[in-house]
């Protein structure tokens, strides 16, 4: 299985996604974006872009990552990565599918002031990052035409990353509680 983490730069994805993987046994995180710095790291470099998810071999590629790091380890992957392109979601989820890995698909939503509140306090990325500003319109955007439809949204303007990583196990747990047939609420 696969739990994504989906959300714009300063929704907790990245500090959410090492709380998940302790609740859950059998985990390991997966960030995506590695397969995008490879792909950047081609000499000479790949067309010019100003985000590597537009490069077509990405998605491919973390399709065929994740289902070889699930091949040699199983249990599941989390997966924090930001993917605000309707299409590029179809890819990698119907890619998914076609491997038989399931998907919960979680994006962590925060207002827009909280937003810019932790990106311009963030010590390890360093404050007021223009690449994490510029895609706050985007995900609201993407949250406003399909992606809150899309996944399950965790409201995490008023959570802590811890708050937010058992609000994520927990529902984790309750789909595996269910029914054979039975559909999660959301």
């Amino acid at each position: 299985m696969i739990v994504w983490l989906n959300g714009t730069h300063g929704a907790g994805k990245t500090t959410t996604s090492a709380l998940v993987q302790q609740l859950i046994p059998n985990s390991r995180v997966f960030d995506a974006e590695k397969v995008g710095e490879t792909l950047m790291d081609i000499t000479p470099g790949l067309p010019a872009t100003d985000n590597f998810q537009h490069w077509p071999p990405w998605r491919p590629l973390v399709v065929e990552t994740a289902r070889r790091i699930l091949d040699f380890t199983g249990g599941t992957l989390v997966m924090p990565m930001t993917v605000l392109v309707e299409q590029y979601w179809r890819e990698i989820s119907s890619g998914l599918a076609q491997h038989a890995i399931a998907v919960r698909h979680f994006v962590l939503h925060a207002d827009q002031d909280t937003l810019r509140k932790r990106i311009a306090g963030d010590t390890v990325l360093g404050p007021n990052s223009p690449f994490r500003l510029q895609y706050l319109e985007p995900y609201a955007e993407a949250a406003r035409t399909w992606l809150h439809t899309a996944g399950e949204v965790v409201e995490t303007t008023h959570l802590t990353p811890a708050q937010a990583a058992l609000q994520i196990a927990e529902a984790l747990k309750r789909c595996e509680e269910q029914p054979a047939g039975v559909k999660p609420r959301r």
